[in-house]
């Protein structure tokens, strides 16, 4: 082995989004001995391409005999991937090595297993690599009742009771911000960078108290910044601040009456929690990395078991 490592991998663990892969090497106990990533992400590469970057990152710590472990959630399991995990169907716990898609490699070295995402049927909706943060919440609690929040580009808001998910819903606010302040008439208004969180919190607010005028307050920050020098930092935050507060009003039922974990320590986690707290709520805030790693642990030590 020329890994460079002063011991052998026990196993791999891995997070496959759509633009980067973060992979663990990991010792027997859990510990981390290497952290990897690279931007051949699900969106970069073709399905005949996986094995080849995996082999990447890894390929100088795999065993001289026998087979490494390597447990992957996120994108790599979607149709378009390396290789399809069928999605579970809520209710249902997070989904774990039993229902793995257990990959044929060229390298006999590689033990290599997918985990499935989460589907549910009414009203319609899917979820890849959330659903093993999901298990990483829950492997730290068992006892864990409550709402997870997934920030994101396509956020996530999950209800789990006595170990399942029993629903969720997804919602495209951060792909809706970067394509208005990107491609609509506020782009000439919007910054790309700065803050204004008065601003931000002002238009939350308005948002839940005044959710039919949404379309309306869009376009105010185009006439603001003509007429009345609304400047680029606080349009961004207002943008910002509109489209959480339209999301917080249609995920009532999720955050209203139940405590709320957000999963994530970014200003994107930390805007929710601050859009939250306008409603009274105090959310916990868990790391979203280390919730991710759980999750892969709680699955790879389902493995451990079957292969006992």
């Amino acid at each position: 082995m020329t890994s460079g490592l002063d011991i052998p991998p026990a196993w791999v663990a891995a997070d496959w989004g759509t633009t980067q892969l973060r992979v663990w090497l990991l010792a027997a106990d859990g510990s981390v001995l290497a952290r990897k990533t690279s931007d051949k992400g699900m969106g970069r590469i073709s399905p005949d391409a996986y094995e080849g970057v995996l082999l990447e990152l890894i390929g100088d710590a795999l065993p001289t005999e026998g087979k490494l472990d390597v447990v992957i959630c996120g994108m790599a399991g979607s149709r378009q991937g390396w290789s399809e995990a069928p999605y579970a169907a809520t209710p249902c716990p997070p989904p774990s090595i039993d229902m793995a898609t257990h990959v044929t490699t060229q390298d006999a070295r590689l033990n290599v297993h997918i985990l499935p995402g989460v589907k549910q049927m009414s009203p319609a909706d899917v979820m890849r690599g959330e659903e093993t943060q999901i298990m990483g919440v829950t492997a730290r609690d068992a006892q864990f009742n409550g709402v997870i929040c997934l920030p994101g580009t396509h956020t996530k808001w999950a209800r789990v009771q006595a170990g399942q998910i029993t629903e969720f819903a997804t919602f495209m606010s951060g792909e809706l911000f970067n394509v208005i302040g990107d491609h609509s008439v506020l782009r000439h208004s919007v910054g790309r960078d700065g803050w204004n969180e008065t601003a931000f919190r002002a238009a939350c607010v308005k948002a839940i108290e005044n959710p039919n005028t949404l379309m309306q307050s869009l376009f105010g920050l185009r006439a603001e910044a003509l007429v009345a020098d609304l400047s680029p930092e606080a349009a961004r935050a207002t943008l910002s601040g509109l489209l959480l507060g339209a999301e917080l009003t249609a995920a009532q039922s999720y955050w209203d009456s139940s405590d709320v974990t957000i999963v994530g320590e970014n200003a994107l986690s930390q805007a929710y929690a601050a859009a939250l707290a306008t409603q009274g709520k105090t959310p916990r805030i868990v790391d979203a990395e280390e919730t991710t790693l759980n999750g892969l642990k709680a699955a790879h030590s389902h493995l451990q078991e079957s292969q006992s």
